[in-house]
């Protein structure tokens, strides 16, 4: 790709994480290019590309399921049409086009400015990013008040980058943090959801979650959850958080699959609980004041941080299932063990009793059933997999011609 855009007469660098990973001996998930080509001209040179972005236009070249991020280098904003700053500093539109070195001078962290130029192989740095590799340091480039306010995501970024590199953040960067957290909430949701997942599902997950805290960041993420936090007296929920937490990582590390829906499941447990004895109190049963306790904070998560649907029924799921587990008499858990969302709810009661709130023996007991049970379990497994395969779509037979002066209606 670098050398399709050289050929083509444009610049063409690696930059971004990509570098910095390689720089530290890591295995980089994915690589970004910057070149001084823009978006309909990086469209003509890869007839693979689809443009993206209003506020921040960028081209995705399509390699197989891979895609490879380019961007155009941008320059800082001059007040013309091709940008747009609100009075408090945020930028809502960022096409302002300039050099490379403009484009270095725009960049976050220090550690992200470096750029591996494809004409002489070389590193280059323009920011000081060696310097801070080296240190272990998370450097904002220019005045970090004013790179928060232009978007406010970067203080969820250093977040990520200290957690994810084990990086401080400098004092000059981290100390605009504990007063500018408020920002987040003039973040899209549907944005903020995009930042959550890296967040927790990166491999550090733990030491995200620890940091959010640390910087008052979570109130904003997870209003309902950081309020419950604050009064968890005997520090269950905490516990279960973290214990959640744990579990992410080390699947994610065994290369084991995860999912937002039981995270989520974990963070909303307490503010759904809450909310369900406010219903049973009323009247409700068990299982009804969960069905409807979960709608609601599920919905009053989204307006923070959106929330998918296809995800969000699944967190329901293992919220309504648990009920079901305490019953070990009957065909019914025999019917739970089919239940395509057993597994997680099983995993989620075992998290619930490690953090002390449920008795070990009812976990004890479904261990066993399981092991006496395996046939149960490999139908259902094989069923999960059949639903996952795509369905063919039936192929439309071509339309029969209408015999000729007639209505084409069957006498």
């Amino acid at each position: 790709m670098l050398y399709r855009l050289k050929d083509a007469g444009y610049e063409a660098h690696l930059v971004g994480g990509g570098v910095r990973d390689l720089l530290l001996g890591r295995e980089p998930k994915d690589f970004d290019v910057a070149t001084d080509a823009h978006p309909g001209q990086i469209k003509a040179v890869f007839r693979n590309c689809r443009l993206i972005g209003r506020r921040f236009r960028l081209a995705h070249v399509h390699f197989g399921r891979e895609i490879i991020e380019v961007a155009t280098f941008r320059a800082q904003h001059s007040g013309d049409d091709a940008g747009g700053i609100t009075e408090e500093g945020r930028i809502i539109r960022d096409n302002v086009y300039g050099t490379v070195e403009d484009d270095a001078v725009r960049r976050d962290f220090t550690v992200n400015a470096l750029y591996y130029n494809i004409k002489d192989f070389s590193v280059v740095d323009y920011a000081g990013g060696m310097e801070d590799l080296e240190a272990g340091m998370l450097r904002l480039i220019g005045d970090p008040e004013v790179r928060y306010r232009e978007d406010a995501v970067r203080m969820l970024r250093a977040v990520r980058f200290a957690a994810k590199l084990g990086f401080r953040i400098h004092p000059e960067a981290e100390a605009p943090i504990f007063e500018l957290g408020h920002l987040l909430q003039e973040i899209a949701p549907a944005r903020l959801f995009e930042e959550v997942l890296k967040l927790f599902m990166g491999g550090s997950a733990v030491q995200s979650y620890e940091l959010l805290s640390h910087y008052n960041l979570l109130q904003y993420l997870f209003p309902q959850t950081a309020a419950l936090l604050e009064s968890d007296q005997h520090g269950f929920f905490h516990a279960l958080i973290l214990r959640a937490m744990e579990n992410t990582d080390a699947r994610i590390a065994a290369g084991k699959p995860v999912t937002p829906a039981f995270l989520y499941a974990v963070l909303m447990w307490m503010p759904m609980q809450q909310r369900a004895k406010v219903l049973r109190s009323d009247g409700m049963t068990e299982v009804q004041s969960i069905c409807e306790a979960g709608g609601e904070v599920l919905a009053e998560q989204s307006r923070c941080v959106v929330f998918p649907k296809r995800f969000s029924l699944q967190t329901r799921e293992i919220w309504q299932l648990q009920p079901r587990l305490k019953r070990t008499t009957g065909k019914g858990p025999l019917r739970l063990l089919a239940h395509p969302r057993f597994r997680a709810a099983y995993d989620f009661l075992l998290l619930r009793a490690e953090a002390g709130e449920t008795h070990q023996p009812l976990c004890d007991w479904w261990t066993e059933f399981q092991l006496e049970n395996p046939e149960v379990i490999a139908q259902a497994a094989q069923r999960a997999a059949l639903n996952k395969r795509p369905r063919r779509r039936p192929r439309k037979k071509p339309a029969a011609d209408k015999p000729a002066g007639g209505s084409g209606a069957s006498e």
